[in-house]
């Protein structure tokens, strides 16, 4: 069976932003827009097929001419971001062919994605109903209160980060959405929006370099470890 293979890449929205001024995927990291990053990952990668990508509204028209400058031409729409990310995931579901039967989410927050990575996890989704980045936990983690007063400790459980890309069945993940949005639950993992359909999630290991750039240092430190 021909798995037709989409990609649904987030770079608006409240969850992208640094500041009230900045917005993560239009910084600039060692010469070029932090979103195309990704797109370009996604234009290698031979298992997707497409790309809608959810951006703010205001920018819809800079981000098409940017779109075109760096030759992804896998994207194939863009559309507004909403009020929260689920909200601009389940618009974009409900926007894709029923021939597509796999999605990859992924935020351009994370630059740092591969070809190889994204394929990676739509195999893992062709095989299994998903395939989800993520990274085993080497430290020991601990549950804090209020205070920073250690609640509990975890030691003997295998515990990991989940990332992004992330990818699914198309149809099992937005019933899995569509559940949560009747429980007026919010969330900006995938993943657990698949687990609410009681099908299990298959992890696929990343690497530790495919950070979420959340703040200024995280921008500096990225920028120096790739001209490394």
């Amino acid at each position: 069976m021909v798995h037709n293979s989409w990609a649904i890449v987030i770079a608006g929205g409240k969850g992208e932003q640094l500041s009230a001024e900045a917005t993560i995927p239009y910084l600039y990291l060692n010469g070029k827009p932090v979103l195309t990053y990704s797109l370009q990952a996604f234009e290698r990668c031979p298992e997707i097929d497409g790309v809608i990508l959810i951006v703010d509204k205001e920018r819809i028209e800079s981000v098409t001419g940017m779109v075109q400058m760096f030759g992804c031409s896998k994207v194939k729409k863009l559309m507004p971001a909403a009020v929260h990310r689920q909200g601009s995931v389940i618009s974009a579901l409900k926007e894709l062919d029923e021939e597509v039967k796999v999605v990859t989410i992924h935020d351009t927050s994370r630059p740092c994605i591969t070809a190889e990575m994204i394929s990676e996890t739509v195999k893992a989704a062709k095989r299994y109903g998903s395939g989800v980045a993520a990274v085993a936990l080497k430290d020991y983690v601990k549950e804090v209160e209020k205070g920073l007063t250690v609640k509990n400790s975890f030691e003997d459980i295998s515990l990991w980060s989940v990332q992004s890309p992330q990818t699914f069945k198309k149809d099992v993940l937005l019933k899995g959405y569509e559940a949560l949005a009747k429980k007026k639950i919010q969330t900006e993992d995938d993943s657990l929006a698949y687990e609410k359909t009681k099908e299990s999630v298959h992890l696929v290991e990343s690497k530790p370099l495919n950070i979420k750039i959340r703040t200024v240092d995280d921008l500096s430190s990225l920028t120096k470890l790739l001209k490394s």
